[in-house]
């Protein structure tokens, strides 16, 4: 059994969907439902870590542990090394990063990215991806793109069509509707991530990468600096998380339908 903590961080403020983390879903605050798949994943420990009372207050009255973080952390991944530092955790054990607005992720999937992480000794982070099965997707900049290589290690992390078909684009044959060209193979990144507890204490210390800068994509500084970072490929999309009052309505409506 792969030994493993979570961390789930809920940031209060949210320029689309205000005070998210406590968004009623089926009679529980957003937060507790994530904290609860997270708990799902055999954790030995499961922490939200927020920058708010009220999400703290909610976590609590639920019965889980929660942190109050600073809030001006410009990065996810800074509160994380906050975590991982007050909790004295060791360098070399294995954190899960689960978002607070992913209410329906699989708890499997959790458990499955700690086993990547865990499984591949040179790495210092693994994620996840899936294949992209239309022309729309692929050129799509809200659809975070990877390339790997051989062996399943992130070569790169774009916005950008990646990896480019050349001749088919040329042929105008990347058009909305039509198939993807033959041997195309594009993977859509899935923001679930598992670090070593070492890296998370580093990560505040690098200097931001020119590309991340660029691409608005942190994993790139991880790149940028040497490290590893393992992609488990999925077979297909997990369950989108929630970042409108559509995405909302439409979890609602599967918790009422369950």
């Amino acid at each position: 059994m792969i030994r493993f903590k979570a961390i789930v961080p809920a940031r209060f403020a949210s320029s689309r969907l205000p005070a998210k983390p406590l968004a009623n879903i089926a009679g529980k605050p957003m937060v507790v439902r994530t904290m609860e798949r997270a708990m799902a994943s055999g954790a030995e420990e499961v922490w939200v870590a927020t920058d708010h009372e009220g999400v703290r207050d909610a976590v609590l009255a639920a019965g889980g542990k929660v942190l109050l973080t600073r809030p001006d952390h410009s990065t996810g991944t800074d509160r994380l090394g906050e975590v991982v530092t007050t909790l004295g955790w060791g360098d070399d054990e294995i954190v899960v990063n689960v978002q607070g607005d992913e209410p329906l992720i699989d708890p499997l999937l959790v458990q499955r990215a700690a086993a990547a992480l865990a499984n591949d000794p040179t790495a210092s982070i693994a994620t996840a991806a899936h294949p992209i099965h239309s022309v729309i997707e692929f050129l799509s900049p809200a659809a975070v793109k990877v390339v790997c290589d051989a062996s399943g290690l992130a070569h790169y992390f774009s916005r950008a069509p990646i990896p480019f078909p050349r001749d088919a684009a040329a042929a105008g044959k990347l058009q909305a509707g039509m198939p993807l060209p033959q041997g195309l193979a594009p993977l859509r990144h899935v923001g679930l991530y598992a670090y070593r507890v070492g890296f998370l204490r580093a990560f505040s210390g690098l200097e931001p990468a020119p590309l991340e800068k660029i691409e608005m994509l942190e994993q790139l500084r991880a790149l940028w600096h040497g490290y590893k970072i393992r992609v488990e490929i999925l077979a297909e999309a997990p369950p989108a998380g929630v970042d409108t009052p559509e995405d909302l309505a439409r979890v609602r409506a599967l918790f009422a339908a369950a």
